[in-house]
């Protein structure tokens, strides 16, 4: 969003350089008080009515400044609370909800995530043959279950899982072997008592960078399972694959947070 800047940053300056005094001397020499106040008000109206332009896409694609991300996720649940059921806002409202669960204050994420949950949820109800539902509702219970402990963990896991293999069957490719990608995360995290299994997930990490190769997200998940199983000097080329990869234009925050971790992890001995 673009900041406001007056007009004209000194009125002083401005009336006398074409020649009009600021206290003028004489009737007409300047606009009256309801003309300069019609002037002032389209000028108002005129940046709130950009402002309000702005769609929740827009809005989203900015999600690095939380702000906008805040306001995106706002308007779909408007969308949907106040209009009729609506397949493409319950998942883009599902994805917003996932971003601010893993960007918002500690206090807010919980709360997003389960949102996020109800969001998915509906997705899958008006478009069961979709990938998107399924997708950002694994997606939101895996980072719930990722970052509230093993209860959420073992609550969630099974599903996580189902979804996850749901959008395989109907899309492999979706968003650039996202359900790999995920899946592979899964096998990585999930304890070898409950499924994990180093093995599988390496091999679903690697599936998903044969459909995007420059994938920041599945280079550096595959550095973390190779560090876990002691393979130092394959995970820190592949985090250096994170921090040389080009930016994807539909997900460059989330590009921009994977090389930061990297650079971090690089740093380390």
């Amino acid at each position: 969003m673009s900041a406001w800047y007056p007009l004209v940053r000194n009125v002083n300056a401005f009336s006398t350089r074409f020649g009009v005094s600021a206290r003028p001397s004489r009737p007409g020499s300047s606009p009256s008080a309801a003309s300069s106040f019609v002037i002032s008000s389209c000028i108002v109206l005129f940046y709130l009515s950009t402002a309000a332009a702005q769609s929740p896409d827009a809005l989203y694609a900015d999600r690095a400044h939380l702000a906008s991300a805040r306001q995106a996720a706002a308007a779909w649940s408007a969308s949907l609370s106040n209009g009729p059921a609506n397949f493409e806002i319950a998942w883009k409202l599902a994805r917003a909800e996932y971003w601010l669960g893993g960007h918002a204050p500690e206090v807010e994420r919980r709360h997003f995530l389960d949102d996020g949950i109800a969001s998915g949820r509906a997705a899958i109800a008006l478009a069961a043959d979709r990938p998107e539902g399924h997708f950002w509702f694994a997606a939101n219970m895996g980072a719930l279950a990722e970052s509230f402990g093993v209860r959420a963990g073992l609550k969630y896991r099974g599903m996580i899982k189902d979804e996850l293999q749901t959008v395989l069957r109907i899309d492999p490719g979706f968003q650039h072997g996202s359900a790999d990608r995920a899946l592979g995360r899964w096998y990585a995290k999930v304890p070898r008592l409950f499924g994990g299994d180093r093995a599988l997930a390496e091999q679903h990490l690697r599936a998903s960078l044969t459909f995007q190769p420059d994938s920041t997200a599945s280079h550096f998940f595959l550095a973390e399972l190779l560090l876990d199983e002691g393979r130092k000097p394959e995970a820190r080329t592949e985090l250096q694959t994170v921090i040389d990869a080009p930016f994807d234009p539909d997900f460059t925050p989330e590009d921009q947070d994977f090389k930061s971790k990297a650079r971090a992890l690089l740093q380390q001995p």
